[in-house]
């Protein structure tokens, strides 16, 4: 690319990301340039060196902006840990030989400040919360609090019946305005959900 395509597509770049929530002409650009797929709501996805592909990022997702995948290991069974053996950039082997398995984070999953995702991290549920500073090396279930080094769970951030009340609901589908109009109606099923609440607000809209 040239000096002057550089420039235009740093311009872009730097347009979409003041929208990221939003912009879906950024989840377009990053979905079939690097295999980043993101949903609407989501932000601190869009860095291809913070966060490489193949990786698929639900919708209302928070990601701090110091967070990190790490997408593969070196191998450590083999003569030497370099990346010679399994990049072919350095000049010994004709292929690359380490393909990054996908990373899967579902919606509403909230990763903190300087968290790791290692290559053992394969599948982050919804509405799991991932601790600033935690090194995950597992995947992580649903409603999961994970924290440490390594990331072990703390918690489950609701009880089983309120957990599957808001999978019942499924409110992560709708779009902001529909969602502020539903708080209006009733904010304490949002701030403080219950079973009861849940199916009332969100079953009588569907």
């Amino acid at each position: 690319m040239s000096m002057i395509g550089t420039a235009i597509e740093r311009a872009r770049m730097l347009l979409w990301r003041r929208k990221q929530s939003t912009s879906t002409s950024l989840r377009e650009y990053f979905r079939t340039r690097y295999d980043i797929d993101v949903g609407m709501h989501s932000y601190g996805c869009f860095d291809r060196w913070r966060m490489p592909g193949p990786l698929k990022v639900g919708r209302y997702c928070s990601v701090a902006g110091t967070a990190r995948i790490v997408p593969a290991n070196h191998p450590h069974s083999a003569l030497t840990t370099h990346p010679i053996l399994y990049e072919r950039k350095f000049g010994v082997v004709d292929r690359d030989l380490i393909h990054a398995e996908p990373l899967v984070i579902e919606d509403d999953v909230w990763i903190g400040q300087n968290a790791i995702l290692l290559p053992g991290c394969k599948h982050i549920g919804r509405g799991a919360i991932v601790g600033a500073g935690a090194v995950v090396s597992r995947n992580v279930g649903a409603y999961q609090v994970v924290a440490g080094v390594p990331a072990r769970k703390i918690k489950d951030r609701f009880r089983p019946e309120i957990a599957e009340a808001i999978e019942a609901s499924r409110w992560w589908e709708r779009d902001v305005p529909e969602l502020a109009r539903l708080y209006a109606q009733n904010p304490s099923a949002f701030t403080d959900p219950a079973p009861r609440q849940l199916e009332a607000l969100f079953g009588s809209t569907r």
